[in-house]
């Protein structure tokens, strides 16, 4: 009799199972099917009070632009919910192909008020990506990060190089990459990613520029509180962050964060020197963006300090 009853009592207990949810699914269909997973969420495992949350705001880039800095910068705020993991949902075909009931799996628990983050940084340059999240929420607020192009080219190589490294891999110099047959290869892919006026049209076709607000990661990395207080202000959050909570760690030569009391820096595998390249390929670089980024100050309508 008593093993009759633990066993009611566990299938009572058992939790639904949520059905997995076909791609060909409308998007309307798949956020109604969202919105039921989110209250089986808050009903269940989340009594609390807590529950997971489609994003409100999504960092959509740039690659190597300074998308985990503002990521962890961003957290110090108590009304901030933060994805823990680049979730690629919008960019790779698998995980779109599961709904918007995988991706909200995907989102941290929060508390009502609070607002949740996802960054991803292939976003930004993935053609697919601005319709499918128009799709979700037209209303959604996206933070964009960027650097100086040249720098941030420099940047990619050195994560990738990087990586080869620790596998015991060779890999080729950049110069190697950035030159063919004399003439500076057009057709790196890292190149192609500092093309930023190319991307930001495609954003912009389903974006109104007031709803995409422009880190500028160069400042971020040389004075961080003024671009931080600039998205709070963007996603109307309170004024909670401090310059206490920014201090300059001399070993690293960059800024590190302070919450609490607790101190905290980003991976090693951040601030890294870039490899060093021959001026005058360095001048190439910088010539070769220089109408690109023309045509980008033109289509947001401001400038930054680049070369």
């Amino acid at each position: 009799m008593a093993a009759l009853l633990l066993g009611a009592v566990l299938l009572v207990a058992q939790p639904q199972l949520v059905p997995s949810r076909p791609a060909e699914l409308g998007q309307q269909e798949l956020l109604r099917k969202a919105g039921t997973l989110q209250d089986d969420v808050r009903y269940g495992a989340a009594r609390n009070g807590s529950a997971q949350q489609l994003p409100q705001t999504i960092i959509i880039g740039v690659r190597k632009g300074g998308t985990r800095a503002l990521l962890e910068m961003l957290s110090l705020h108590p009304d901030v919910a933060a994805a823990e993991n680049e979730v690629h949902f919008f960019d790779w075909e698998e995980h779109y192909g599961h709904g918007l009931g995988w991706y909200l799996s995907q989102m941290p628990f929060s508390w009502p008020h609070q607002l949740t983050v996802e960054k991803t940084p292939a976003y930004f340059t993935s053609p697919k990506v601005p319709e499918r999240v128009h799709s979700m929420n037209p209303s959604i607020r996206l933070l964009l990060i960027l650097r100086d192009p040249s720098e941030r080219v420099l940047s990619d190589y050195t994560q990738v190089f990087y990586n080869h490294m620790q596998k015991r891999k060779p890999y080729p110099s950049i110069e190697e990459f950035l030159v063919r047959d004399g003439r500076l290869n057009v057709d790196y892919k890292a190149l192609n990613r500092s093309l930023y006026h190319v991307h930001m049209q495609n954003w912009l076709r389903f974006f109104p520029l007031r709803h995409i607000h422009i880190v500028d990661g160069d400042r971020l990395i040389r004075d961080p509180f003024p671009e931080i207080q600039k998205v709070e202000r963007f996603l109307k959050l309170s004024p909670q962050i401090n310059a206490s909570n920014f201090y300059f760690n001399k070993t690293k030569g960059f800024y590190c964060l302070r919450d609490s009391g607790r101190d905290r820096c980003l991976h090693e595998s951040k601030g890294r020197a870039h490899p060093q390249v021959d001026p005058k390929l360095l001048n190439k670089l910088h010539e070769y963006f220089h109408e690109p980024n023309k045509k980008f100050f033109e289509l947001v309508g401001r400038t930054f300090d680049w070369h």
